[in-house]
């Protein structure tokens, strides 16, 4: 287990501390209760006060009707309706937004975060650790594309930003509730919140588990998904996109050094005879120009996109009955 030093201060001295858990869902009707009963044969063993907050991101299956059915057998269970599939990521920021206790745990629906990880992540919040991140033990020993791109992706997002970020962290963990306030004072649109997390430094520690099997259902993170994320962590977290196009100018413009000291070689010492026009060359150079210049306008419209969508201030979502928040 990895850990940083935790802080003097521990949670709040309460007699009894209370616990949220946001949980988003997206059309996940198959497994929901399942994934309910697990968590209560857990949580109901220990001592703490837990509410229990499923944000509902767009289900268009029958998800709704049975959160609300959980919703009216137990008082503790909240639920939050968004008005459409606003990702992942926006999710659980509605469900941190939404959250009041002491000590906040993320988890996702699907069944493949083991609950019985709960009862040590609130005993590490109580030692001073402000962040309990778990990490997939076995999610680099299975070989698939999905897995081998995953593992490329955080060694790329570590070399070109100055965060780093665990390859293999889930988001899967506990924060205390001076974590989730300085999470919520960064209203960035495009959220990668393992970066933002790393980010913030607070003292953290490393919970390694290994991933239970989805209790029914597929994955709903497509390639798209996944491929969208990964900008969004890379734009958000990194400059280097620009720097490349700027290197790739600094580039040219030794390479035209290069050029001007070769012809004016042939004046110099007088064989301006052997000096024949280059036209497969030329265009060769036109091309290498071109594509270098399209590829650093590319980085820097991609920026400028991300600053218009941030200066708009939209919410990062949308509650169903009218409520704004984000």
């Amino acid at each position: 287990m990895v850990q940083s030093r935790p802080r003097e201060v521990s949670v709040p001295r309460k007699s009894r501390l209370t616990v949220d858990i946001v949980i988003p869902v997206f059309n996940e009707a198959a497994v929901v209760e399942q994934t309910h009963a697990n968590l209560l044969s857990i949580i109901n063993t220990l001592p703490q006060s837990f509410t229990i907050y499923y944000v509902n991101d767009g289900s268009t299956d029958g998800t709704s009707d049975l959160l609300d059915s959980l919703a009216r057998k137990d008082r503790n269970v909240h639920v939050i309706e968004l008005s459409r599939n606003f990702g992942h990521q926006a999710a659980l920021t509605a469900g941190l937004d939404a959250s009041r206790g002491d000590i906040v745990i993320t988890m996702d629906g699907d069944g493949q975060h083991p609950p019985e990880l709960i009862p040590q992540m609130l005993d590490l919040v109580k030692k001073g650790y402000d962040i309990i991140q778990t990490q997939r033990m076995d999610s680099m020993q299975r070989g698939t594309f999905k897995e081998w791109t995953s593992g490329g992706f955080y060694r790329l997002l570590n070399i070109i930003s100055g965060t780093h970020v665990l390859a293999g962290g889930a988001d899967y963990r506990a924060l205390s509730r001076q974590a989730v306030e300085a999470l919520k004072s960064m209203p960035e649109y495009h959220r990668f919140l393992r970066g933002m997390i790393s980010w913030m430094g607070y003292s953290t520690v490393i919970l390694p588990y290994r991933e239970s099997k989805r209790i029914a259902g597929k994955s709903k993170y497509s390639f798209g998904k996944m491929f969208r994320l990964a900008m969004d962590a890379i734009f958000s977290f990194s400059l280097i996109p620009l720097y490349v196009g700027l290197s790739m100018g600094g580039l040219l413009l030794f390479l035209a050094l290069l050029e001007m000291i070769y012809v004016l070689s042939f004046w110099v010492t007088g064989r301006t005879s052997n000096l024949a026009p280059g036209w497969s060359s030329l265009i060769f150079v036109i091309l290498i120009v071109g594509g270098m210049l399209m590829v650093s306008l590319g980085f820097v419209g991609i920026y400028v996109g991300y600053i218009f969508q941030e200066v708009k201030r939209r919410p990062v979502y949308l509650k169903k009955h009218g409520e704004k928040d984000g």
